[in-house]
Parts: structure tokens; C-alpha cells; sequence
């Protein structure tokens, strides 16, 4: 597994959301094209442990709070960028979405949840604000950004 190929994993999902409003229609359309029991789901979600296993995914921060830019805004990502984070039941740093935010959830532990969301997709309108929160275990975030826009708090 290598960036390249993770790219190409994840290219039904940003063919999918390319040139959509990043809303919460969009949640509810990734949820039922590509949900948790699917077979894209599952690949990308398997593709998150093995690059995290082989260091090149989540490479940045601490035990509990790992995380990184594992796909660069551009023309062959329809201008997306991919991150991925690894989070302990933690709070994370505030930050906003000014051009939205597109989340998978992939819980680790049973029961782990991302903003109080199982696993499965949601969408942070563009504008909006939070601190990102694990609760309850384990569990990976993937988060696609339009733009790679993401602007933290100071």
C-alpha cells in the first residue's frame, strides 16, 4: 500500500461528491452509496490500518492523537484534499471548514464515535466550526477537504 494506490481507492468517493454542495444531502448520499458494510468502505478502511501500520499515515502527533495529510489538493482530486486522524477519546484542536468538510467514521473500538456519529459518513457544512471529538474508544477519521481548506483557531 502506497499513496498512489490509496489515492486510487479513494477516487469512486471523490468522483462521487465532485462539483456536489458539500451538505448534508451529501452525507445522506455517501451513506447509501458507499456505507460501512460496502465494499469501497471496507477497502479504504482496511487501506488506513496498513499505511498506519507501515508509518506513513497518521506519522504526525501523539498517542491518541495522531494524524496527516496522506492526499494533496488537486486537479486529478477534483481539487480534494484527503487527511487522515487517529484518535484515543480525545478533544481535538478547534478548528473551522470554510468550504466544508466530508468525514468517515471508522471506530476502532466498538462503540467509539467521531462528534457523536457511529461509523458511516457526515458532512460539516461549509462555515462551520467544532473541536473534533472521539468519544468512547478508538476510532479513525478520514476527511476529505475542498480546497484542503481547514483553518485552525489560535
Amino acid at each position: 500500500m502506497n499513496q498512489k494506490t490509496f489515492q486510487n481507492l479513494m477516487m469512486p468517493v471523490i468522483e462521487a461528491i465532485s462539483g456536489k454542495a458539500v451538505d448534508q444531502k451529501m452525507a445522506e448520499a455517501l451513506n447509501q452509496e458507499f456505507p460501512p458494510d460496502s465494499e469501497v468502505f471496507g477497502n479504504v478502511e482496511a487501506a488506513c490500518h496498513a499505511a498506519i501500520e507501515a508509518g506513513w499515515m497518521c506519522a504526525h502527533g501523539d498517542e491518541g492523537r495522531r494524524f496527516g495529510r496522506v492526499i494533496k489538493p488537486s486537479p486529478e482530486t477534483h481539487d480534494f484534499s484527503v487527511d487522515v486522524v487517529q484518535l484515543v477519546d480525545v478533544v481535538g484542536p478547534h478548528h473551522s471548514h470554510p468550504t466544508g468538510e466530508i468525514c468517515m467514521t471508522m471506530p476502532v473500538t466498538d462503540g467509539a464515535k467521531f462528534d457523536g456519529h457511529d461509523a458511516g459518513w457526515c458532512v460539516n457544512d461549509p462555515g462551520s466550526a467544532h473541536n473534533p471529538t472521539v468519544s468512547g474508544g478508538e476510532a479513525l477519521v478520514l476527511y476529505l477537504l475542498p480546497g484542503g481548506e481547514i483553518e485552525f483557531t489560535k
